[in-house]
C-alpha cells in the first residue's frame, strides 16, 4: 500500500498491512496527504516509482 504520512487515512493503511502478512508493505510518502497523492508531482513521482518497482518484481514473466 502507498499512503501519505499526513493522510487522515494512514491508520487504515497501517492496519490493513499489519493484518496482511509478511509480504505486505506500506510505502509512506513523507509530507503527503491522501489527496496529494492524486495530482501533486512531488508525491506522485515516488508513488509511481514504487509501483513500477513492485509490478516489475511481481508481474514480470
Amino acid at each position: 500500500m502507498i499512503a501519505g504520512s499526513k493522510a487522515e487515512t494512514l491508520p487504515f493503511s497501517q492496519g490493513a498491512v499489519a493484518k496482511a502478512g509478511n509480504s505486505a508493505e506500506l510505502f509512506e510518502i513523507e509530507g503527503a496527504t491522501h489527496a496529494d497523492l492524486y495530482d501533486k508531482d512531488e508525491y506522485v513521482t515516488p508513488a509511481v516509482a514504487k509501483l513500477t518497482e513492485f509490478f516489475g518484481k511481481h508481474l514480470s514473466a
